[in-house]
């Protein structure tokens, strides 16, 4: 007795009933169609065998919802929604699924004329999750399955003319589930278009198409495979650039297939960089349709692989197709608006993690120039937990699923130039199943790479791909011969989840030192959060949210694009990072610069630079530098054309160099700037005045309260704990509260994996002062005060002996000067800090900011080439970044003086030497308490950081943590600064002041 019988949803042997072979996507297609985008009739269930008798007949269906398609219904208030990054929702039992099986029953009527009828018609699903049967007026039409690829049905022998009932029902679980754990919402439903397509009855089946080049490099080879209807069709070719006729012909098929080859002299060549497309035209007497070629060559020479004989560098990022009020369901205007954001962005690659995107993605990477890695749908990481990894992938039973799931993917998309790898899948372990794939790949495909980052050995890809390699391992691999000295690739890095990634740019260096490095991946391109409104809120969701469990929280939360699709600052790093040109000074010179060409196929002649000469917030020279010609790959020298000025006194001078483009591309407008960076000049001319003199201070004592004023400052301590209590200017509290000692920053995401230490360890959010000595000295002009502390943690032995230095001038500025000894009185120690530094507040009206620093977003040790020197202004709210899951965010680097006003008055602040910033208007506190950004609590101060040193940002949320100079370990250190309440507007005047004291 069979214990468990197969439902066909459970029979990963069964492929399809009924479905049509996989085939090209037309660019154009003469065909006409109708669109079932739209309402359909929508009944929901726990079961299939819930299924009301007679669902698929025409007359059932009017008492039931409706629900637009494409959608996902979880976000139409069906079924429930829940994130997980590896877990299966249900237990592990492959090929079966949960008895509790979330359905969907769709129904839509759709009326066809007489000349309808006189074509065949082919229904086309474009994307259903996860798998589907289909009744055309109560017939069974067919199954599918493999969520994020098309199935069509040819429904002609089953329609009528007038009114046809299209019946869907869809399975949340099947078999093919357990190949769909990627790292997402599971959502379900038909979630693309649906279409209905009336074929002519001698069409064009399909075209696959191959731009080739011969061993010139310089002549493209045309070579296309048409399958017709008819088993003997005849009929007309074209190709065409731009209107312009390159080659044409006349076919005749045989059997329904012919073999077409046609040389191209001197084709325009189709690059990333340079991506040019003709139109190849295939016709017969009743159809006709175009698809786009790209002539290009994709081989490995010397153990790189190339396009068109040229090495290239990726400088990628995966996408997943999202949208935060859909789901899944992505329009062609969101892909488009991707793409564009890619290019402006310096992006030239992207890998369609983890399954194939739709078909005008790669429409829009052709058109506009993007490298592919297009994957499979197929990833089963869940395995990975119950410590059988390799469970189905090795299994010879379920070989035909893992087949069936490239085999379709090559031949919907092999016609796009911008493919240049095929990936088997992603997360999956190795055995048979991929052995097979890739067998079925090349024989479908021998013109591009093949690649699956779970083949560690690369034993059947083209190349070696690793993810989330620290940077010694990935020396190693670029140093070594292993893998059969493959190319590599980083298929992921660089976790964007939340504040970060940093460290990106050593990343980069890497990659442009050894030849064997071919460039990466950033994980991910999108913030996968849930749009919700909710008690006059707005705020995203993420996983947890919906009170789903297990879940894997935020970790979904993780892209260079906020689900507004704001850019992240990390966006904006890794633009710079990656720039295409290199600009570096040489030594000893102050206007001779090197400019890199790391274009793999465009010279620098489309380029020019534009240049100032900056004085803080003064800019005093400008020009452009059009004449560019480095060669890709190639170096050139210019001379920046500045002239000799004189200085201003006590003002820093840079020199800034931006290159951009000099005509308006399909992307970007004439100007768009492609690299922006900044140089110090070696010029300064420094005057020290002497201070100025106030009326005599006053100094008394009552209550343990240390108070010293005139008329111009009132400064206040308390004796007993050693604070400096406030700073008022004519009875209005400026400082509220004065420096406090603090290591710790709210955790940010790439902090996880040390939080547990760093907060129930080593208690870095639990410290204290414990006040060791107070004494003051009155002089003239001025009174010091000074104040012993040791600084520590709860249960800790190590800590700083601090000892601050406070000197009020009778002119009005409090001068703070701090030195921290490390103390070690026992062995334990964090092996680093988040930061060292002092934590101030001020008045809450004070909430203009002005800065000199990096700028103008925030910037950390590790990510901060997209900042740059200059004087800045922002409201205290708009300094921070409003991650979507709050955590540490609006920091400022080498800051030397910032302000904090009413419009009336500023409190300025300025440091001896550069310090790092942090200005909000809530606490580290509430920033770690908070799990949305409106469930932040404002604090009733401006909260003031000032850090001698803030560790980086790292990537260790999935990657390499911060580098080690960029953690701020144990050590001695101090900070110097000075407070001055000034007029708004003075503050770049005051702040250039230095005195001889």
């Amino acid at each position: 007795m069979t214990r468990r019988k197969k439902k066909r949803w459970e029979d990963h042997q069964l492929g399809h009933i009924g479905r049509r072979e996989a085939r090209t996507a037309f660019y154009k297609d003469s065909a006409n169609r109708i669109s079932l985008n739209g309402e359909w009739k929508f009944l929901y269930m726990e079961a299939p065998e819930l299924s009301p008798e007679g669902f698929m007949n025409k007359e059932s269906g009017s008492q039931w919802d409706t629900i637009d398609v494409p959608s996902v219904w979880q976000l139409r208030g069906y079924d429930r929604m829940h994130y997980t990054d590896v877990l299966y929702l249900f237990p592990i039992n492959p090929p079966f699924v949960p008895t509790e099986n979330p359905t969907g029953i769709y129904k839509k009527i759709v009326s066809l004329n007489k000349e309808w009828m006189s074509h065949d018609t082919i229904l086309k699903f474009h994307g259903v999750d996860s798998a589907f049967d289909v009744w055309v007026n109560g017939t069974h039409a067919g199954y599918s399955k493999v969520s994020r690829l098309p199935s069509e049905f040819d429904i002609t022998d089953l329609l009528q003319e007038g009114e046809n009932d299209i019946t869907v029902r869809v399975y949340k679980w099947s078999d093919g589930t357990y190949l769909e754990d990627q790292d997402m919402w599971w959502l379900s439903g038909i979630y693309r278009d649906v279409e209905l397509i009336n074929e002519p009855k001698n069409s064009i089946i399909d075209c696959a198409v191959n731009g080739d080049l011969d061993s010139s490099y310089k002549n493209g080879i045309l070579k296309a495979d048409i399958t017709t209807k008819e088993k003997s069709c005849e009929g007309t070719w074209k190709l065409e650039r731009a209107g312009k006729e390159a080659a044409s012909g006349v076919f005749r098929t045989e059997d329904g297939k012919v073999h077409l080859e046609e040389m191209i002299p001197e084709a325009d060549l189709w690059t990333a960089e340079t991506p040019n497309l003709y139109e190849l035209t295939v016709s017969t007497n009743c159809h006709e349709i175009k698809v786009r070629v790209g002539f290009r060559k994709i081989e490995i020479i010397d153990h790189n692989f190339c396009v068109n004989k040229q090495v290239i560098l990726l400088n990628g990022v995966n996408h997943h197709d999202y949208n935060p009020k859909e789901g899944r369901c992505v329009t062609y205007e969101q892909s488009k608006a991707d793409v564009l954001l890619m290019k402006q962005y310096n992006i030239n690659a992207v890998r369609c993690s983890h399954y194939p995107a739709n078909e005008h993605f790669y429409d829009l990477c052709d058109e506009y120039g993007l490298y592919v890695i297009d994957e499979a749908d197929l990833e089963c990481h869940g395995f990975e937990w119950v410590e059988r990894y390799d469970w189905i992938t090795d299994d010879p039973s379920w070989e035909q699923a893992y087949v069936d799931r490239s085999v379709r993917m090559v031949k919907r998309n092999r016609n796009h130039p911008s493919i240049i790898m095929w990936s088997m899948g992603n997360e999956s372990s190795f055995g048979c199943n991929f052995k097979s794939a890739a067998k079925a790949i090349k024989e479908l495909d021998s013109t591009r790479l093949l690649h699956y980052e779970g083949d560690y050995e690369a034993e059947i890809t083209d190349v070696y791909s690793t993810m989330y390699t620290r940077l010694k391992r990935l020396k190693e691999i670029a140093e070594y011969e292993i893998k059969g000295k493959k190319p590599h690739v980083m298929c992921e890095y660089g976790h964007a989840m939340g504040n970060g990634p940093g460290g990106l740019k050593a990343y980069q260096d890497m990659y442009r030192k050894y030849k064997r490095l071919q460039g990466g991946f950033i994980w991910e391109w999108y913030d996968h959060g849930i749009y919700t409104e909710e008690g006059g809120e707005t705020y995203y969701r993420y996983g947890g949210n919906y009170g789903d469990f297990p879940t894997n929280g935020n970790f979904c939360i993780d892209g260079l694009l906020m689900p507004d699709r704001t850019p992240s600052p990390a966006l904006l790093e890794y633009k710079q990072v990656i720039a295409p040109v290199e600009v570096t000074r040489i030594d000893g010179t102050q206007r001779e610069f090197q400019l890199k060409n790391y274009h793999d196929f465009l010279t620098l002649e489309q380029f020019y630079i534009k240049w100032s000469v900056q004085g803080e917030k003064k800019f005093l020279q400008e020009g452009n530098i059009d004449h560019l010609t480095a060669l890709p790959h190639e170096t050139e020298k210019v001379i920046i054309p500045f002239t000799p000025f004189k200085p201003e006194a006590n003002t820093d001078y840079y020199l800034n160099i931006t290159v951009c483009r000099k005509e308006a591309t399909q992307y970007a407008e004439a100007g768009h700037e492609i690299s922006k960076v900044q140089f110090p000049l070696d010029i300064r001319y420094n005057i020290l005045e002497e201070r100025p003199q106030g009326n005599a201070l006053k100094v008394w004592e009552a209550e343990n309260i240390l108070t010293i004023e005139n008329d111009g400052v009132t400064v206040r301590f308390h004796k007993v704990f050693g604070h400096l209590l406030s700073v008022s200017v004519k009875d209005k509290e400026y400082l509220s509260e004065g420096p406090r000692m603090t290591v710790y920053r709210a955790t940010i995401d790439n902090d996880m994996y040390k939080k547990e230490d760093w907060m129930e360890k080593y208690f870095i959010q639990k410290s204290s002062e414990q006040t060791e000595y107070f004494t003051y000295k009155e002089d003239q002009d001025k009174v010091t005060v000074s104040v012993g502390k040791y600084f520590g943690c709860y249960n800790q032995s190590w800590g700083f002996q601090c000892d601050y230095e406070y000197t009020v001038y009778s002119s009005g500025q409090v001068k703070v000067n701090l030195y921290g000894k490390a103390i070690q009185n026992g062995k334990l120690e964090p092996a680093f800090l988040p930061r060292i530094g002092i934590v101030m507040k001020g008045n809450k009206e004070l909430q203009q900011a002005v800065w000199y620093g990096r700028g103008p977003g925030e910037n950390y040790a590790d990510s901060k080439e997209a900042g740059v020197m200059g004087i800045y202004s922002n409201s205290v709210d708009e300094m921070g970044t409003n991650y979507i899951f709050p955590q540490e965010n609006g920091h400022r680097e080498d800051v030397r003086w910032f302000g904090i006003g009413d419009g009336d008055k500023t409190l300025l602040c300025k440091a001896e030497m550069p310090l790092g910033l942090n200005l909000a208007n809530y606490t580290d506190e509430s920033l770690e308490e908070a799990k949305h950004p409106f469930q932040i609590e404002r604090a009733e101060d401006v909260i003031i950081h000032l850090d001698y040193a803030q560790s980086g940002l790292g990537s260790n949320s999935c990657g390499e943590e911060q580098q080690e100079e960029f953690k701020v370990k144990l050590q001695d250190f101090t900070m110097a600064f000075e407070l001055q309440v000034v007029s708004s507007g003075e503050e770049v005047k005051e702040a250039k002041r230095r005195y001889l004291d």
